[in-house]
């Protein structure tokens, strides 16, 4: 291999047929009289254009692409010269860190010589141990190229911003199981919206039997197992729910809480009692319907109750995933859209309670398919406010353009599965720990079940992996009606 040239943060390196070089593969361009190094990484393949070869393909297919039979006459034996330089390719390369002393700075202004300059492929293993991409704490992804294990460290999901992006079919929740899984068994507490049932059964091999994890994970099905008690409510949750799951205007809310203070004075926060008050509440009739129709919401959609001895406490939950590590999974699969809404403005009300009152140090929040139930206003409270609470959330989505772009700005770490919509590409590549160029390029050519890793967990230098395979029941299959027919 040979550099070529460079531009910007972009080198040219020029590759030969015996040299087997691929998108995503690191190399290590050596100036051996200053005994630095860049540190570059494929980002596409080329054949090199050099002028006259396609006067010399053109010339050696005269007859329409059919070889002309009989001997090739060639005194000067030139041939193979001319065919080795016909296959001869350019890599495009971006710069990723210069190497001094082994230790990485990602400076890219230094340029090594082009004549004295050694060019050899780096192995993953060798990049991650400069790059320190190790810890205390090791998530194993899976295999890389050169069946090596890609591992990261779980510090590095801690407090962060994570989003699992790619189109159907390609791995995305197998992915947030798999990192899920690790944080429990490392003693996290973690709080999972499982919009399709996908995480009901992390507890079980896929043989049926119960594995490490099934007295830590913790299903709750809204109005079978977890419902809510009035009383065991405050104004603030039930408010957020009002406001932003049904959409109670400002009038209302405050006769509601005129209604909430006078029922919470006689100690008689009940549905019943509730419904009765606002039927006898003096207020406009406009006022009162409002009301009425949320009223009736809250009551149809089974998530609360009057019987306090059937209503469930998440905190308790919470508190005993706390312990040893667990998940609280949120099964939202039958759930309609409005008590999904519901549901989840009562447990995000519920998590920034605890966590203010420091009665829980910090929860992982993975949510499946945000975008279908967490209002816009959201993205922004919960990647902000509630980051400084201690919620550290981890978005999976096969949608990325219904993420907001200041969303990707702050993304710490992106796990990006095959994609080949350029709208889709065009979304993800606004993340500020990535190049467009990079997740354009390699993200399109991703096989199932292959990631490209982005971010602080692999040190802001793009791996790509094969994800491994987890012994789990899985429920998140495509139901096919053809399956059993061949």
């Amino acid at each position: 291999m040979k550099l070529y040239k460079k531009e910007g943060n972009i080198i040219q390196i020029l590759s030969f047929p015996d040299e087997t070089v691929e998108k995503g593969d690191y190399l290590l361009i050596q100036d051996n009289y200053v005994r630095k190094a860049l540190i570059v990484q494929v980002i596409d393949v080329q054949f090199a254009n050099i002028p006259g070869i396609f006067e010399e393909l053109l010339r050696s297919l005269p007859d329409g692409g059919e070889q002309v039979k009989g001997e090739d006459f060639d005194p000067l034996e030139i041939a193979p010269h001319i065919t080795y330089i016909q296959d001869a390719r350019l890599l495009r390369c971006k710069i990723r860190a210069t190497m001094e002393n082994e230790i990485l700075n990602p400076n890219s202004s230094w340029l090594p010589s082009r004549s004295k300059s050694t060019i050899k492929k780096m192995s993953i293993p060798t990049l991650l141990k400069l790059a320190k991409v190790d810890g205390k704490l090791p998530i194993i992804l899976g295999g890389t190229k050169d069946s090596m294990l890609l591992t990261i460290d779980a510090s590095s999901l801690d407090g962060r911003l994570n989003i699992i992006t790619g189109k159907k079919e390609t791995g995305k929740s197998h992915l947030s199981k798999l990192l899920m899984l690790n944080l429990v068994g490392y003693g996290a507490t973690v709080v999972v919206f499982d919009l399709n049932g996908e995480y009901i059964n992390l507890g079980v091999t896929s043989d049926g039997k119960r594995n490490g994890y099934y007295n830590k994970i913790h299903v709750l099905t809204p109005s079978k197992n977890f419902k809510v008690a009035l009383k065991q409510l405050h104004l603030r949750v039930l408010l957020n729910i009002l406001v932003h799951a049904l959409h109670l205007p400002g009038t209302s809310t405050r006769e509601f809480r005129h209604m909430w203070q006078s029922l919470k004075e006689r100690d008689n926060l009940t549905l019943h009692e509730l419904g009765e008050v606002i039927r006898n509440w003096r207020c406009n009739n406009h006022v009162r319907d409002a009301l009425f129709s949320r009223y009736y919401s809250l009551v149809n959609s089974g998530f609360f109750t009057d019987n306090v001895a059937e209503a469930m406490l998440l905190e308790e939950r919470l508190f005993r995933a706390k312990k040893e590590g667990g998940a609280i999974v949120i099964n939202l699969r039958n759930t309609s859209s409005m008590d999904r809404q519901i549901v989840v403005e009562y447990v995000l009300g519920k998590l920034v309670e605890l966590l203010t009152n420091w009665k829980l140090k910090a929860v992982f929040l993975f949510a499946e398919e945000a975008h279908i139930y967490l209002r816009e206003t959201y993205w922004d409270d919960i990647i902000t406010r509630m980051r400084h609470f201690g919620i550290f959330t981890t978005f999976i989505t096969n949608q990325p353009n219904t993420i907001r772009e200041n969303i990707y700005r702050q993304a710490d770490n992106i796990f990006l599965l095959n994609f080949t919509n350029e709208h889709d590409l065009e979304a993800v590549s606004r993340a500020a720990r990535a190049d467009a160029e990079t997740v354009k390029s390699i993200a399109q050519d991703l096989p199932p079940r292959h990631c490209l890793v982005l971010g602080k967990a692999v040190k802001d230098f793009p791996m790509v992996v094969k994800i491994k395979a987890l012994d789990i029941k899985t429920m998140g299959e495509t139901r096919l009606f053809f399956k059993d027919m061949n």
